[in-house]
């Protein structure tokens, strides 16, 4: 444990070791950092990742969402995903620090969860930034890897912080094997500048694919894209049809989150799926145009 909060001190930009709380996948961190300020208003900016404004209910908190990052200053806990998911929005450092001086001065509470932090602006991260106290800051290890199954997560923190949570885990809180796949891909620097330019490479390659089939990617991360545009509904269902599952989202049906590719097969699969589905709009247009 001590070597695993080590190397992810160093990998994430956190002051030291003892900055960094690992647990078994952040999921599980989300209620329990709520739970470090006492029962009040929370405010999640939003529309993002809904198990943030769940956790905050257990915990006891009056949760609204909210779609202006200056708002967050009224609230006793304020939730900010940054990269955002869906659609990759990113709120400056900048805004951030002052969001958490703010919140530190009523004994308030910044989270920020940078679970795809791992391809989005380092220098826009607080990591480094946890010492000044009022700020957990969240980092997944699964996504960025590719071993969400593994359950690996952190809370970085002031160290008083960093203590209260590693005391509600008690002792062997993240199994061994995690432990060794998070002290050895943490460490490898080289493999991760490496994956970083392939996400990067393909996640071009995607928006070039569906601009050949008319299809706006409004945002997102190198890991996903975000899709807004009129008949979104029509391409889910036309691609779910064919076994290719993109995000959905019942609130906002105009919205697509789709992940990358992985092989080469699965490209020609999208490739001629989407075809198919342009042709049968194109064909649905000149039956609408006689």
């Amino acid at each position: 444990m001590r070597d695993l909060a080590r190397i992810a001190a160093g990998a994430y930009g956190a002051p030291s070791a003892a900055h960094v709380a690992a647990a078994p996948g952040t999921q599980i961190l989300l209620p329990r950092v709520a739970s470090l300020v006492n029962p009040g208003k929370a405010l999640v900016l939003g529309p993002t990742y809904a198990e943030h404004a769940r956790a905050a209910t257990i915990a006891g908190h009056a949760v609204k969402e909210v779609e202006d990052v200056e708002a967050l200053a009224g609230a006793d806990l304020a939730i900010v995903v940054n990269p955002n998911n869906p659609d990759g929005r990113v709120v400056s450092r900048e805004t951030l620090l002052r969001l958490a001086g703010q919140m530190r001065a009523k004994g308030g509470l910044l989270v920020v969860d940078e679970a795809f932090m791992d391809v989005g602006p380092a220098d826009q991260s607080l990591a480094g930034d946890v010492g000044q106290g009022g700020i957990v800051v969240l980092r997944s290890f699964g996504k960025f890897f590719g071993l969400a199954g593994l359950r690996l997560g952190f809370a970085l923190s002031d160290t008083l912080t960093v203590e209260r949570l590693e005391t509600q885990f008690g002792p062997w809180a993240v199994a061994g094997p995690a432990l060794e796949y998070g002290i050895r891909a943490l460490a490898d620097s080289g493999w991760q500048a490496d994956m970083r330019r392939r996400l990067a490479e393909d996640a071009a390659g995607l928006d070039a694919l569906f601009g050949r089939f008319g299809i706006p990617v409004a945002g997102g991360t190198t890991l996903f894209r975000y899709l807004r545009f009129a008949d979104a509904p029509g391409l889910f269902s036309a691609l779910g049809e064919r076994g290719i599952l993109l995000r959905h989202f019942s609130d906002r049906p105009q919205v697509l989150r789709a992940g990358l590719p992985g092989s080469q097969k699965e490209w020609q699969r999208l490739e001629s799926a989407l075809a198919d589905w342009h042709a049968r709009r194109d064909d649905s247009a000149r039956e609408i145009a006689r």
